[in-house]
């Protein structure tokens, strides 16, 4: 039974965070996909942004989806 959680635990240290999307990279996709990776990566920086401000605000779990869906909304008004 040791050997076994031992295992899992290993296994669970050793694995990657699946769960982090890693950001795009422009200069690494083919040129034709290049703007909408440009568009995805920036995307990706404002989500990453409203939820550390969800973080620093310390919002409820609960509310945590409409305050971060408020603030991107509010981030592309700002950005042309």
């Amino acid at each position: 039974m040791s050997r076994l959680l031992l295992a899992a635990f290993m296994v669970l240290v050793l694995a990657p965070d699946v769960r982090a999307q890693k950001l795009v990279d422009p200069t690494k996709v083919a040129p034709e996909f290049r703007e909408a990776a440009e568009k995805r990566r920036a995307e990706q920086i404002r989500q990453q942004n409203c939820a550390q401000k969800a973080s620093q605000e310390k919002v409820l779990p609960r509310e945590r989806i409409a305050f971060i869906s408020h603030c991107i909304d509010e981030e592309a008004a700002k950005s042309p």
